[in-house]
């Protein structure tokens, strides 16, 4: 089986949802949860605090700096992502889609390299 990213994107300035919307969510996810972990596809998944708790390490020349903030400046974000396994991509998209029902956003799905054989 292949696993798969499933990612959770958020945009910055999205309406935020009220406490009750934010408890059917969670309720949601922890049911899709459930699912994915039942059928066996369940690798990993986990929830982002948004970017502006982001620290970013990157080099330069001999030296590493270290930044407050995201990578990127921009104003979509991850704000959360699942690692499944999945017999093809239609199957990762099937789970994709009853994640992105769940959690109320857009999952972008992404297979992982696979490794070269020895």
């Amino acid at each position: 089986m292949k696993q798969y990213f499933l990612a959770v994107n958020g945009t910055e300035g999205d309406a935020t949802p009220s406490d009750d919307e934010i408890q059917g969510m969670y309720a949601a996810v922890a049911a899709f949860n459930t699912e994915l972990q039942d059928a066996g596809a369940w690798v990993f998944a986990g929830g982002l605090f948004p970017p502006d708790v982001a620290t970013t390490v990157r080099p330069q020349g001999d030296d590493v700096l270290v930044t407050d903030g995201p990578f990127a400046e921009t104003k979509e974000y991850l704000g959360g992502f699942w690692v499944i396994k999945a017999e093809d991509l239609d199957a990762a998209l099937a789970w994709a889609k009853k994640g992105a029902v769940a959690c109320q956003g857009a999952v972008e799905v992404r297979p992982f390299q696979e490794e070269p054989e020895a």
